[in-house]
């Protein structure tokens, strides 16, 4: 069996972690419509295209409505299938037509519960049809989700694995005169023969001479400047997320003697970060050792969770006071900006928090 097939243990594990959950909450059910809560309950990734919803309940049974093509095969009691197509056409009603079988299929069980639900995006046509309390959960299922299991880091490595070779690629490729869209296609091209399969997801930043964004059609990258690549490829619906900042000729001494800071941070969160460590004070005790750079501003957050969505707890970053904790997947990305680095660098490693500190998730190489 792949290694990166669905873990039928693994997913039981996560349901029984939300079954704790609906019984300290006095849950009847808990119902998701999110694909990544989906997929983190039944370990199928959902494609895009197609809805499908999943109730749990507190005896641990979980049943899915989902197209009846392509059928969700993930960890699940029960599944009630429904047309998304109609004589091969999409249906843009499949939310509804979801919800309509699960309900058919449930009759009146839902009458008079409490039940969790996502509120940010809970699906009407349930709510109007169920004479039932609705909860929030969806704070507790993000929650649930900072610890990634076996088989979520299995797909992440995978994903991290497609950014090395495309790190890779870029080194070899730029160059005065490349523009931004050939590269661009190249590092696509390289991620996906990596995973021998589509990517499910793509990272954002992919322009020369500029602090990120997509790739344009004729800007060609120059002599001097600094090429940020912040890389982010999807596998089977996880997501890596690092950086790096590439010369596209030799890097002068400023540019070099900036990096020397950015090296500083990462000696400083590899070696204070272990569970406990407030992620607040983290960014701070980072701002304090980029302030004292001799060029450039660090002024954005330092990282984010990775998983099934690229941005997620725990939140590196002033607005949020997030404690790491055993099992999370984090990004750090420090950076330095100026007009003279060429606009500037930025650098990021992808981590796992462990009893005892940090595992680096990316041991490639960081040099401009």
């Amino acid at each position: 069996m792949s290694k990166y097939a669905i873990d039928p243990d693994a997913c039981r594990g996560r349901q029984q972690r939300l079954i704790e959950v609906m019984r300290r909450e006095d849950f009847d059910c808990v119902i998701v419509t999110q694909a990544a809560h989906v997929q983190w309950l039944t370990g199928a990734h959902v494609p895009w295209l197609f809805q499908s919803t999943a109730v749990l309940d507190a005896r641990g049974k979980l049943t899915v409505a989902g197209p009846s093509k392509p059928e969700i095969s993930g960890t699940l009691d029960e599944y009630i299938p429904y047309d998304a197509k109609w004589h091969s056409t999409l249906r843009n009603d499949q939310r509804q037509a979801a919800s309509s079988a699960l309900l058919e299929h449930l009759g009146n069980s839902l009458a008079g519960k409490r039940i969790g639900v996502e509120y940010s995006s809970f699906d009407q046509h349930l709510a109007h049809a169920v004479d039932a309390t609705f909860v929030d959960v969806e704070p507790e299922l993000y929650y649930l989700r900072r610890r990634k299991d076996a088989d979520e880091l299995a797909r992440i490595r995978q994903a991290i694995s497609a950014t090395e070779r495309m790190y890779a690629r870029a080194r070899e490729i730029i160059q005065p005169g490349i523009t931004e869209i050939e590269v661009f296609n190249a590092l696509q091209a390289t991620a996906v023969s990596e995973f021998g399969e589509p990517l499910t997801g793509t990272g954002n930043d992919y322009q020369c001479g500029s602090r990120g964004g997509p790739p344009r059609h004729a800007r060609a990258a120059a002599a001097g400047e600094l090429y940020i690549l912040d890389l982010g490829p999807a596998f089977r619906g996880y997501f890596a997320d690092n950086a790096r900042t590439i010369a596209v000729s030799t890097p002068n001494e400023i540019q070099l003697e900036a990096w020397t800071y950015i090296m500083k941070a990462f000696d400083h969160i590899e070696a204070t970060v272990r569970p406990g460590k407030s992620a607040k004070a983290l960014f701070g005790e980072v701002q304090d050792i980029l302030d004292t750079a001799p060029v450039g501003v660090f002024n954005h957050h330092l990282g984010h969770g990775i998983g099934l969505f690229p941005h997620e707890a725990p939140h590196l970053n002033p607005h949020w006071d997030d404690t790491f904790e055993e099992g999370d997947v984090f990004t750090a990305e420090p950076g330095l900006y100026a007009s003279e680095l060429q606009v500037g660098m930025r650098i990021e490693n992808d981590y796992l928090v462990t009893a005892t500190g940090v595992e680096l998730l990316t041991p490639f190489s960081l040099e401009l």
